[in-house]
């Protein structure tokens, strides 16, 4: 098994940033890809961005790319999603995700943390 704790959520407003962390614990060496995904009220939960253990893959959401920088600390096991330049529409519930493979759809995922709220005021 493998636990994931978010945290550095919070409130914020347009056009600030914030830092999101996600440390990984237990059987972390069966990771190959850490993902960060969003669920806003309402709606269903979108992927935002992964980063595979090597850290030569990384893929973003169209939603994401040019604002959001994912990255990783393998020696921490702790993946980080930069946010930057944040818009009303960024307001959700942001989970860090991991598997064994590789992927940008919520099923293809096996581990989830708890999530952590991120609200952006306008």
């Amino acid at each position: 098994q493998v636990q994931l704790v978010e945290s550095g959520g919070g409130l914020v407003q347009a056009g600030g940033s914030l830092r999101l962390s996600c440390a990984a614990s237990g059987r972390t060496f069966d990771i190959y890809t850490m993902a960060w995904f969003r669920q806003a009220p309402g709606k269903e939960r979108e992927f935002v961005a992964s980063i595979t253990k090597s850290g030569r893959s990384i893929y973003s959401a169209d939603s994401a790319k040019g604002r959001f920088t994912i990255s990783s600390d393998n020696a921490k096991n702790t993946v980080y999603l930069q946010m930057n330049s944040l818009k009303a529409e960024d307001t959700a519930v942001y989970y860090c995700a991991a598997d064994d493979g590789l992927g940008v759809r919520v099923s293809q995922y096996d581990y989830w943390g708890q999530g952590t709220q991120v609200t952006v005021s306008s």
